[in-house]
């Protein structure tokens, strides 16, 4: 580590402690060729978490945008802000233990599937978007599947 006084490349860690709640290591750091003192911190580098999109197309993880499709279609419903974020952090965990590269089909089936548990009504609302639903069949086929899901449960 470089001193930021000196820029001497040779510097001491004269005391280490956990920060961020274990999120990183918190070093005080002495500069033996001008005796500055200063701080550093350690933390775990994360990798970029990449949507493989249906026509081939690649961009970066948005927690916000998926927030922004459920805010919608959770809108005049009984579903806090809470809920909502506890939702799309949990679809974004589910991406990222697939590794750093995730299909837009798993990223928006995984909210389906918590939608789903969350309300019905947002899950058929945020449904018709996703799967582009353009008759009123569609809504009754998704229906259909959702009373059959439910009755499948112990």
């Amino acid at each position: 580590m470089f001193c930021p006084s000196c820029h001497a490349d040779d510097t001491k860690v004269i005391d280490s402690r956990v920060a961020d709640e274990g999120c990183a290591v918190r070093r005080r750091r002495l500069c033996p060729n001008c005796s500055h003192r200063f701080t550093t911190y350690e933390r775990l580098e994360e990798l970029p978490l990449m949507v493989v999109k249906t026509h081939g197309g690649r961009q970066l993880f948005d927690r916000s945008k998926l927030m922004a499709g459920v805010q919608a279609a959770c809108k005049g419903r009984p579903v806090t802000a809470e809920q909502i974020e506890t939702l799309s952090e949990s679809v974004e965990d589910e991406a990222r233990m697939r590794g750093n590269e995730v299909s837009s089909v798993v990223v928006g089936l995984a909210a389906l599937d918590r939608l789903r548990e969350l309300d019905e009504v947002a899950y058929l609302r945020f449904a018709s978007v996703y799967k582009n639903f353009d008759a009123a069949r569609d809504f009754a086929q998704e229906l259909q599947l959702l009373q059959k899901l439910q009755s499948d449960r112990p």
